[in-house]
C-alpha cells in the first residue's frame, strides 16, 4: 500500500488574501475554494506539476489529536523545480519577494548556485509560513 502525502495544511489569517498570493502571485492552481458548512470555509491549491495540495481553512474546528498551528507557523516546505533561476525570474514577475540563489558550502549558505541538488531560493507568503524551492535535475517521473 503507497501512502501518498496529498495535502498540507498551511495556516493563514485571512484565507482571501492567501487564495490570491498563492492563485495569481505563485501561479498554484485554485482547486477548491468552498463553505463545507455554514462559517466553515477550505481552499485547496496545488503548485505547477505536484501531486500535493496545500488548505487552507477558517471555521472548522480542530481534528481530535492534533495540535492548532499558528498563521506564520508553519516552514520548511519544499518545492522542487528543474531551473531555478526560471522559477525564481517568475516569481519575481509575479510579485513575490524572493531570496537570492544559494548553496551550501564550507562556510554554511552561500551566494549563488551549487553543485547537483544543492542550489535554493526562499520566499513567504504573507503570513509568514515559509517555503524553500529546490533546482533538481530532473522531474521527479524521470527520477
Amino acid at each position: 500500500m503507497n501512502w501518498t502525502l496529498e495535502v498540507v495544511t498551511v495556516p493563514v489569517s485571512d484565507l482571501d488574501r492567501a487564495k490570491e498570493f498563492y492563485g495569481e502571485r505563485c501561479g498554484f492552481t485554485i482547486d477548491l475554494d468552498t463553505e463545507v458548512a455554514p462559517g466553515m470555509r477550505v481552499i485547496q491549491a496545488t503548485p505547477p506539476g505536484s501531486r500535493c495540495s496545500i488548505a487552507m481553512q477558517s471555521g472548522l474546528p480542530r481534528m481530535p489529536g492534533t495540535k492548532e498551528m499558528s498563521p506564520g507557523s508553519l516552514h520548511g516546505l519544499q518545492l522542487c523545480v528543474t531551473d531555478l533561476d526560471a522559477a525564481r525570474a517568475e516569481l519575481v514577475g509575479r510579485g513575490v519577494d524572493v531570496s537570492p540563489l544559494m548553496h551550501v558550502g564550507a562556510a554554511g549558505w552561500e551566494d549563488g548556485k551549487g553543485d547537483r541538488w544543492n542550489s535554493f531560493m526562499t520566499f513567504q507568503d504573507p503570513d509568514g509560513n515559509g517555503w524553500v524551492v529546490q533546482e533538481a535535475p530532473s522531474e521527479l517521473s524521470e527520477r
